[in-house]
């Protein structure tokens, strides 16, 4: 499915963002819902070899893998008629060609009670990409977290600035996997010992 072709007719997209996105959306939009998805969960089973990581050492990101019993939680960002275009032609660019991320429709769920069920663009990357990684203990995970970085920054970043996400946005939330990967890296380097080049801007 083209993301192109998703939005013949329409006069606004939603696009939920559930890694990078919640912090660094980097596309113009006009409204911004904290909710979530349901029959996923996000996992730190892709590669990056570009943005968190190179082709020597690739990073560890996230992606989403079905879960009948599982919600993942994240942004959803409305963007208007006038700007769709030119949004998913930098997201195709980030999450696609350079992420492996291919696109499909879901159910977002705001966490504003006022607000009923919308339908969303999402970025999925799976296992028939030549850079997914798959499933891994939380320590190695950890582990290759620690040592990589990409154009975008250290892959630390990425970790610490989405378990900041669920705590200020979603406190109710306990994000399992995500706090135990972040709990494992900061073993490795506590965070006072984390190098100024993986804090970057948080």
């Amino acid at each position: 499915m083209k993301p192109l072709d998703i939005v013949n007719g329409k006069n606004s997209l939603w696009i939920f963002g559930y890694g990078s996105l919640v912090w660094k959306p980097d596309f113009a939009y006009k409204k911004r819902k904290v909710g979530y998805i349901k029959g996923y969960k996000r996992r730190f089973w892709h590669g990056d070899d570009f943005h968190r990581g190179d082709k020597e050492k690739p990073g560890r990101v996230v992606t989403l893998v079905e879960d009948q019993e599982a919600s993942t939680w994240g942004v959803a960002y409305e963007v208007p008629e006038s700007h769709m275009e030119e949004s998913l032609q930098y997201l195709n660019i980030r999450e696609v060609m350079l992420g492996g991320y291919t696109t499909k429709m879901v159910e977002f769920v705001p966490k504003e009670k006022s607000h009923g069920p919308l339908l969303a663009l999402v970025y999925i990357a799976t296992s028939d990409n030549p850079i997914y990684l798959g499933p891994a203990s939380d320590m190695e995970i950890a582990a290759q977290i620690s040592i990589s970085s990409g154009k975008t920054g250290h892959n630390i970043e990425y970790l610490l600035r989405l378990a900041e996400f669920m705590r200020l946005c979603c406190p109710e939330v306990e994000d399992e996997h995500l706090f135990s990967i972040e709990a494992a890296v900061l073993k490795i380097f506590p965070r006072g010992e984390i190098t100024p080049s993986a804090k970057t801007s948080l």
